[in-house]
């Protein structure tokens, strides 16, 4: 499948994107697209060759956004989408395309027991020089999402014990995690 690709039981034009924060969230992603997309999502996908960090300042949050970052072992879970071109400049505008926040990336993804090459995703245009926690509503909303459409259980414990971490080493008194989910140091591999 390409990026520009024609569905047949669509009337439109349509390109694939593969979210892997806060738009993997069908509820969240509509409030930015004034479209319903629960039934454009393909299903969960994943992304070879990368892996995740909090490596952007989301400003309007004041908190860490998620990025992906060129990594040889790791892997990236996320949603396929199939959207409709015409919402391509809304979602632009959703990743700060025009400020210089993030920045196409066309990427090959697994979904379904099918690869699709040429998949638009995002990546930070500047990345922080190491991560910051997201808030509380952007972690929920990734989470959200991720359960919502399917991403591995495994995967999901994964990200939430990160977003724990990252809020404990800001905040060590007072974090929000369980005792049993904190980590003491080190790197939680997304």
């Amino acid at each position: 499948m390409s990026l520009y690709d024609y569905d047949p039981g669509d009337d439109e034009p349509t390109f694939l994107y593969f979210a892997y924060g806060s738009c993997m969230c069908p509820v969240d992603l509509k409030r930015s697209l004034a479209e319903d997309v629960h039934g454009r999502v393909v299903g969960a996908a994943r992304l070879s060759g990368y892996r995740l960090g909090f490596f952007h300042y989301l400003e309007r949050r004041n908190c860490g956004a998620l990025d992906i970052v060129p990594d040889p072992h790791g892997e990236v879970e996320g949603v396929l989408y199939r959207l409709p071109w015409r919402l391509g400049g809304l979602l632009d505008a959703r990743e700060g395309v025009g400020q210089g926040d993030y920045r196409h990336a066309f990427v090959e993804v697994s979904c379904r027991g099918r690869v699709y090459r040429g998949v638009r995703t995002y990546t930070v245009v500047d990345k922080l020089s190491e991560e910051m926690a997201p808030n509380e509503w952007y972690g929920s909303v990734v989470l959200r999402g991720a359960f919502t459409c399917g991403l591995s259980e495994s995967y999901c414990w994964r990200l939430f014990e990160r977003m724990c971490w990252l809020e404990a080493r800001r905040q060590p008194a007072d974090a929000k995690c369980p005792p049993h989910r904190r980590r003491q140091g080190g790197r939680i591999a997304v």
